[in-house]
């Protein structure tokens, strides 16, 4: 190719118009273990960075996610309407793996979802989990001291016997959670619901198809033949997240065959992926599968 033919072939790429792509990937919330999650500071700019793309077609959001944080997923699906709101573009949400609870929550800010055949979608609820170890305590010998002030600071304390009263308690602040969940799902999907309120909302997940069938997803489908489809003379535009700061000063970001610090991160990656999926160990309330 001539350098006439490149410099013809550069304009033509800058005058098209764009789907800007953001993938939002891994647990929603502070993370753990030195592993970052998805929060509003942490998504802001690569979000501010899609919706600012010149000629700007559409935005995708591609989620990989088992959920997490109620508050967080609130907060990043209010700030994808914020955005496509103020831009005037519409929103479509990919669910890859699995897009479940808070993954799911966010998912419901695109005006419209696809999934996978193999994608798991749902997972529309609340869950908290913790450990009872009074009476492993008292086997040993030890002494439980606790001190508080106001009477309820230290409800569901681990090490303390479970008290009926407390457990109503973080049940109704659960169906609290659930019932937010349930409003916003039908706020954003409507009529697409096909099925029952107790098939929908009872924390069930189904896969790309079933999803479809019940209206949770527009249809089933991957990114890159259902935006060829959807806007064929688009580029697509990546909107990656900024690089750390090591990978920056090495010139990319370190691999196991480039670097020690690449087998390092191959180990840590492959430790903390399987905390990730141990269970729960927190009394929190999370939108997570």
């Amino acid at each position: 190719m001539n350098a006439l033919a490149k410099v013809g072939k550069k304009l033509a790429k800058t005058r098209a118009e764009h789907v800007a792509v953001v993938r939002l990937d891994g647990l929603i919330g502070s993370g753990g273990m030195g592993r970052p999650g998805l929060t509003t500071e942490s998504v802001e700019p690569i979000l501010k960075r899609a919706f600012e793309t010149e000629r700007l077609k559409a935005v995708v959001v591609v989620i990989n996610s088992p959920g997490g944080s109620p508050a967080q997923s609130e907060y990043i699906a209010g700030r994808i309407r914020q955005l496509a709101s103020e831009k005037g573009v519409p929103v479509l949400a990919f669910c890859e793996d699995v897009a479940a609870s808070g993954g799911y929550w966010i998912a419901c800010a695109a005006d419209e979802i696809f999934a996978a055949h193999t994608s798991l979608v749902g997972s529309i609820g609340v869950v908290s989990s913790g450990f009872g170890v009074a009476e492993v305590l008292s086997r040993f010998g030890v002494e439980r001291r606790l001190y508080t002030s106001g009477d309820n600071k230290a409800r569901l304390d681990t090490f303390s016997p479970a008290v009926a009263e407390d457990v109503e308690w973080i049940r109704s602040l659960q169906r609290s959670l659930h019932e937010e969940f349930i409003g916003w799902v039908r706020q954003r999907r409507g009529k697409k619901l096909t099925a029952a309120d107790e098939e929908l909302f009872n924390g069930d997940v189904w896969v790309g198809g079933r999803a479809a069938e019940l209206g949770l997803v527009d249809g089933v489908g991957v990114m890159r033949s259902v935006i060829a489809e959807r806007y064929p003379d688009a580029e697509i535009t990546i909107v990656d997240a900024p690089k750390p700061l090591l990978a920056r000063l090495v010139g990319g970001p370190a691999t196991a065959s480039g670097s020690v610090f690449g087998v390092a991160e191959a180990i840590t990656s492959g430790v903390l992926a399987a905390l990730d999926r141990a269970p729960d160990m927190t009394t929190s309330f999370t939108f997570r599968r």
